[in-house]
């Protein structure tokens, strides 16, 4: 339902800009042309300059100011997909609002409605309830509450919660009657509750009342709605309406550009289509959900990027008064050098007699340090050689269908040619030339079992031509920890692999069905080795864990 969502950013926008004069003490000419760009819809732009506004309003100590500048923010990383970024920048706008003040109320209720709607496109319903129902207790605005118990609604009817819709839809539709589009949204909705609570329910006059509302009144947001429920409803029922519902749906959604609306839209032709047409959308769907997900990654780095760049540009501020200050401090001191020559004469005996100690103090601590790092070295050996290599074999043998003997020995023997040499740490060396995309499909398959599909994309050979040996290495090293950490812990059933090199980066993406990573496994040997080894690589590897959903896996390696 993203028009819903779309009417409290309007709403919000435009009781922000009516109150904000009398709120700003101090002029910020940051924060002014910001909202000039988000009404002109450069929210890119408006994002860069509300994050300067936010520094100078944390130089004057105005909390209010940060908080509206980061409430700003989180919902402009909200509606570009940045669903995570939104609920973090949210949640350090909670930091700046004081509850007790009246002036903070609208923007507590705005912010806690942004964080309801990201929960709830993320799926986690009952976090959107606590969210909305803190959005409605500090609006002061009918319309915003109402909009807010909508929303409210919708996430028990994701919940299976229809008795609990139906009562707020009942109480919300008696005061949104002299309103066409609240009205209509509010009678579709509550008709929906009522069949799913009841399938005896007949819900088509009250949908078909409110479509023709909508249709009156051009509001495409809302014939989209429409259109998806009378799809539903017709699925079980006359698959010609539901198509023809369905189809209706995917235009409106192309008309509004958007890409979220034609998945949904596509995701319910494939369901009534004839067969011989379901190909067709599911390249449809393919194209589209790429193309969703390269906009929404592309806004998550853009937003991180212009975080960082404004901070680097403090720092760097910072940094040139440091240095005006030392070369002031500078003159000063030279100043003083004419008539305390002695002093100084003194003072570097001194200071040279310190240093020197001190420069003691930092070899030794040096010489201790790469004793430590030469330990973990050999600490990672053993780990990765010995202990995943033995676990490798052990599987082999547990899900091979015939014991290959000579190719076990061979491999326990290349075992032990390395295990002996890391007491001198030796260098590891391959004792067959295989193609390195060769020994990944081994070592990956490996883990394959009756009960466990391992599926693996973009290992062709030339993949790899241009990548140095440390990287394959480390590559390696970390694939196996991840895949025998699968096999112990994930219960997994499907496990994909999938390289991609792009702009001088290698991308390795893992995604699993299995149980997810537990809290007290999350910080074991094994994963803190895999991190560690990315991070020396210049890369980085992100773990997005859902406790019993899976656990997908993303790694970057600089080339």
């Amino acid at each position: 339902m993203k028009y819903v969502y779309l009417l409290i950013a309007v709403s919000f926008f435009s009781c922000v800009r009516n109150k904000q004069n009398a709120s700003i003490e101090k002029v910020n000419s940051y924060y002014e042309l910001a909202y000039d760009l988000l009404d002109a819809g450069k929210s890119d732009s408006s994002f860069y300059l509300f994050e300067k506004a936010k520094q100078v309003f944390l130089d004057n100590k105005d909390s209010l100011g940060v908080a509206k500048c980061l409430v700003n923010m989180s919902i402009t990383q909200r509606e570009k997909g940045d669903l995570f970024g939104a609920q973090e920048t949210s949640l350090e706008a909670l930091k700046y609002l004081d509850k007790n003040k009246p002036n903070s109320r609208i923007y507590l209720s705005t912010n806690y409605n942004n964080l309801a709607m990201s929960s709830h496109s993320l799926q986690d319903y009952r976090k959107a309830l606590e969210f909305f129902d803190l959005a409605i207790m500090f609006s002061d605005d009918s319309l915003n509450t109402n909009i807010f118990l909508n929303n409210l609604a919708l996430s028990y009817m994701q919940l299976n919660d229809f008795d609990s819709a139906v009562k707020i839809y009942e109480n919300v539709i008696q005061k949104v009657k002299s309103e066409p589009k609240s009205y209509a949204r509010v009678l579709s909705n509550l008709a929906i509750a009522k069949w799913k609570r009841s399938k005896d329910y007949n819900p088509l006059p009250e949908l078909r009342k409110a479509l023709v509302i909508r249709e009156k009144a051009s509001d495409l947001w809302g014939q989209n709605s429409s259109y998806a429920w009378l799809t539903d409803y017709y699925q079980n029922i006359k698959l010609d309406s539901s198509l023809y519902y369905a189809r209706k749906q995917f235009l409106v959604a192309k008309k509004l550009n958007s890409g979220d609306d034609q998945i949904k839209a596509i995701e319910r032709l494939i369901k009534v289509i004839r067969p011989d047409s379901v190909t067709f959308y599911f390249n449809q769907y393919k194209l589209i959900s790429d193309s969703i997900q390269q906009a929404r990654a592309a806004a998550k780095n853009q937003f991180a990027l212009i975080r960082y760049e404004v901070e680097k540009n403090k720092s760097d501020n910072l940094r040139l008064e440091k240095e005006n200050a030392e070369k002031q401090n500078r003159l000063v001191r030279q100043r003083a050098i004419t008539g305390a020559s002695i002093f100084l004469l003194l003072l570097a005996v001194g200071g040279g007699t310190f240093w020197y100690k001190r420069r003691k103090q930092r070899l030794e601590l040096e010489a201790q340090n790469r004793v430590k790092e030469t330990q973990l070295h050999l600490s990672k050996k053993i780990h990765d050689v010995v202990a995943n290599g033995i676990y490798r074999v052990m599987s082999e043998i547990e899900h091979g269908d015939e014991v290959d003997r000579d190719g076990v020995l061979d491999k326990l023997e290349n075992m032990y040619h390395q295990s002996r040499d890391i007491s001198h740490d030796v260098e590891q060396q391959t004792i067959t030339e295989t193609p390195y995309n060769e020994q990944l499909a081994s070592l990956l398959k490996s883990f394959a079992a009756d009960h466990r599909r391992v599926l693996i994309a973009g290992n062709d050979a030339e993949q790899w031509d241009d990548v140095n040996k440390r990287i394959k290495d480390e590559v390696k090293h970390v694939l196996q920890e991840l895949m025998v950490n699968m096999k112990k812990h994930s219960q997994a059933e499907q496990v994909v692999v999938r390289f991609e090199k792009s702009n001088q980066q290698l991308k390795i993406f893992y995604k699993d069905n299995g149980v997810g990573i537990p809290k007290e496994k999350s910080k074991g040997k094994g994963l803190a080795n895999t991190v560690s080894r990315i991070e020396s690589l210049g890369g980085e590897i992100t773990f997005v864990n859902e406790l019993g959903k899976g656990l997908d896996i993303t790694t970057i390696i600089p080339l």
